[in-house]
């Protein structure tokens, strides 16, 4: 197991990290898993066993239960609290009234106090806002997290499924209020969803920020069990998240033959990619038994070859857009591409 620098923080994260959105079974996620307290304490126990330090749960998933299981494993396990790195959300509906959701002030405080007390711990490690919220400006939900860090209550801040110009606008409030400053983003990155290149992930290098990678399998797609329109399990019930399966069956078929090659299973052919991918801080793992948790843990051992990767990124290269590629053309000459050679004339 490998450990990453979170963002430009000092703190170091294992390059997989155990997602517990399978914890609980409660409400909507029944759908996604109905992990109790006896299995997820052995998931976490060899997880952990196999070098991960990284936890990662939310207040939304199974409306609170997951986190109580997660800090609830962390004891009956006798783990250290400093030996875990222990991230969790806030964003969603805990409640009926109107102001229990959201990134504002009054529900980031209600929610990371009910947090810690889920959790039985007296800090979050990592505190994220778990998608953006259109109603409450950028600076509310700052110094809400800014103040939870003062007061020691939560490490690090982070964000979920932000777009690369609100994270920006983020970071510069925070850099000009001198405020607490996102450290990561958890995104969605697959071989079948490579969206995240056009704008995060230059975004990220040029800012240092950390990217926690959700759904590495694309819901289980990349598993090799839906092929075409084939669904059952999981995406019977949670057909998410959406995969262009005419584009995805041909990554399918390039998967295919390595995976043989390694003897390995589909599945960690693609969590593979993804720890091969510079940008990338860990790989969130969301297992319901301890054979697929076994799997996905082996894919820090595998190594992809120059010629395997330069396969899979060619059939699962995002389609070139404007202005991304006007972009390329005119900047070439100045990073090297054309050396000496002029911009080519715009259209007009």
């Amino acid at each position: 197991m490998r450990y990453n620098q979170l963002g430009r923080t000092g703190l170091l994260v294992s390059e997989l990290c155990l997602g517990t959105m399978t914890f609980g079974g409660k409400g909507f996620f029944k759908a996604v898993g109905q992990v109790g307290q006896d299995d997820a304490d052995a998931l976490m126990r060899r997880a952990i066993d196999a070098g991960v330090n990284f936890i990662d749960t939310a207040n939304v998933y199974s409306e609170g239960l997951s986190e109580e299981i997660t800090g609830q494993s962390i004891r009956n396990l006798g783990l250290r609290r400093e030996d875990v790195v222990l991230a969790t959300k806030v964003l969603g509906p805990m409640g009926d009234g109107p102001n229990d959701r959201g990134a504002s002030r009054g529900h980031i405080m209600d929610q990371a106090k009910a947090s810690l007390k889920r959790l039985n711990t007296d800090h979050i490690d990592l505190y994220q806002i778990h998608g953006f919220d259109p109603l409450t400006p950028i600076e509310e939900t700052l110094r809400a997290l800014d103040d939870l860090v003062r007061q020691g209550h939560v490490r690090y801040i982070g964000v979920s499924n932000w777009a690369a110009w609100q994270i920006m606008k983020a970071l510069g409030i925070s850099d000009r209020e001198g405020l607490a400053r996102f450290a990561s983003v958890q995104s969605y990155y697959t071989l079948v969803g490579r969206d995240l290149e056009r704008e995060v992930v230059p975004m990220m290098r040029s800012e240092n920020v950390g990217l926690m990678v959700w759904s590495p399998l694309a819901g289980g797609y990349l598993s090799g069990k839906y092929r075409g329109d084939a669904k059952d399990g999981r995406r019977a019930q949670f057909d998410f998240p959406p995969v262009n399966t005419a584009r995805g069956d041909s990554i399918l078929d390039a998967m295919e033959p390595i995976a043989k090659r390694h003897d390995v299973s589909m599945a960690r052919v693609a969590l593979g990619w993804l720890l091969h991918q510079p940008h990338v801080s860990s790989v969130i793992m969301g297992a319901k038994r301890i054979d697929q948790l076994e799997d996905n843990l082996a894919a820090a051992e595998l190594r992809l070859s120059d010629d395997e990767l330069a396969t899979l990124d060619k059939v699962s290269r995002l389609p070139a857009e404007y202005p991304g590629w006007m972009i390329e053309r005119q900047g070439g000459y100045r990073s090297g591409g054309q050396a000496g050679q002029p911009p080519a004339p715009d259209d007009d």
